[in-house]
């Protein structure tokens, strides 16, 4: 008897406890303001498929009812009770038809809104083009020459990472491909999710109705820092667009003669310009300095550095280069403050300086990432993600200099 009490008594705390996780699940799903909330649209994109969705779940939820009530009714009413089994008949042939034509006539109430809607979202009848690369472990973004973004015409190439700047309200063309494994790419307060394959170009429609930070994650498995390849999208009113575009293509600026900057200028051409880019950047003897990460990196590329103080983090997306204040401050600008906040990048009294300092000092301590010497035998010596570059702390100083200045 005692044995019996304490079964039931385990039984109800297991009942108890996964009840407890069930609510915290959904009151986590539910939660107001989640940065991907699916529920939570905001483009027409998105709209649209959640538009679909909310009527799938609400029809699952009807039949779903329905099923278990008939399973609870079935069970109480022919429970074992002692009695006889009961005369065992082949079926009930019309209630069998009626369980198979249903079913049929509520997947083509589902399939028809689905399958126009498929359509509608691979139209490509816009002129702002984009060319997304996903690698291990962050997202490139190269708009295309010759592009029209919301009556802003892109007269140069711009080449950048992490964070897709579009403007607002407009229909934006992702032209989406990967440089190593299969990525995932899916901003849900935009559009669905779309898969970034080596050898092939897919395509997503983006579009955002107004200013803001909408923020994504690659949702294919890609290796040890998956769960750190995340994305944002920025949108921007069309006249910050253009400052936005004005600001990328505008020439180098070369630092002050004699300052702590100009020294991590060759500090930067002499560790870090093997892999990374910076545009327009020349050596003493006025040869250009071009960066050759297929050499050193499995994906054959490495972030655009031209422009990092412009964005809000590094490392795909993962580390912020501004504090939390001002973090929170830029993301709950309202709509109308928000570009203008956007556009001062990472200024002097946000910057996070010790976030920057501790990726230069050890970057695979703060993402892991395959950059262990005694596994690059497999891959001909190149590593997977930025190496440990065992930087002094001068050189890490001057580094620091020089890259707050790449605004």
């Amino acid at each position: 008897m005692e044995q019996s009490k304490k079964m039931v008594n385990r039984f109800v705390a297991r009942r108890h406890l996964l009840l407890a996780v069930g609510v915290g699940v959904l009151s986590a799903g539910c939660a107001k303001n989640a940065p991907q909330d699916i529920f939570q649209p905001e483009g027409k994109n998105a709209r649209l498929i959640d538009g679909i969705q909310r009527e799938l779940f609400y029809i699952s939820a009807v039949v779903g009812l329905i099923v278990f009530a008939a399973v609870g009714y079935a069970v109480w009413k022919f429970k074992d009770r002692g009695q006889e089994i009961p005369e065992q008949t082949h079926g009930n042939p019309k209630l069998e038809i009626l369980l198979t034509i249903l079913p049929a006539i509520i997947l083509a109430v589902v399939a028809v809104p689905s399958v126009a809607a498929v359509f509608e979202l691979d139209k490509k009848d816009n002129d702002c083009v984009i060319n997304v690369t996903g690698q291990q472990w962050w997202w490139e973004y190269d708009y295309v020459q010759g592009s029209t973004c919301g009556g802003v015409e892109i007269t140069k190439s711009i080449v950048t990472t992490s964070e897709l700047v579009i403007p607002a309200d407009t229909d934006v063309l992702l032209r989406i491909t990967s440089r190593d494994v299969i990525h995932s790419y899916w901003i849900p307060r935009l559009n669905g999710k779309r898969d970034a394959v080596p050898g092939r170009l897919h395509t997503l429609r983006m579009q955002a109705d107004q200013p803001g930070i909408y923020t994504g994650q690659c949702t294919e498995f890609c290796g040890l820092s998956h769960a750190r390849m995340r994305q944002a999208a920025v949108a921007l009113t069309t006249a910050d667009f253009q400052t936005w575009v004005t600001n990328q293509t505008a020439d180098y600026v070369a630092p002050a003669a004699g300052s702590l900057a100009a020294v991590g200028e060759g500090t930067f051409q002499a560790q870090c310009s093997k892999c990374h880019q910076i545009n327009d950047l020349f050596t003493a003897d006025g040869t250009p300095v071009l960066a050759a990460p297929d050499l050193y990196v499995v994906s054959g590329a490495a972030p655009n550095l031209s422009k990092l103080m412009t964005r809000t983090a590094i490392a795909g997306w993962t580390f912020d280069l501004i504090s939390a204040e001002c973090r929170d401050k830029l993301w709950n600008a309202a709509p109308e403050d928000f570009g203008a906040l956007y556009l001062k990048g990472v200024t002097p009294e946000c910057f996070d300086e010790a976030t920057l300092r501790t990726w230069l000092r050890n970057s695979p301590a703060m993402k892991p990432m395959y950059a262990d010497p005694a596994k690059l035998a497999a891959t001909g010596g190149k590593t997977r993600g930025m190496p440990n570059l065992n930087l002094t702390e001068d050189q890490i100083d001057e580094l620091v200099a020089y890259l707050t200045e790449r605004k």
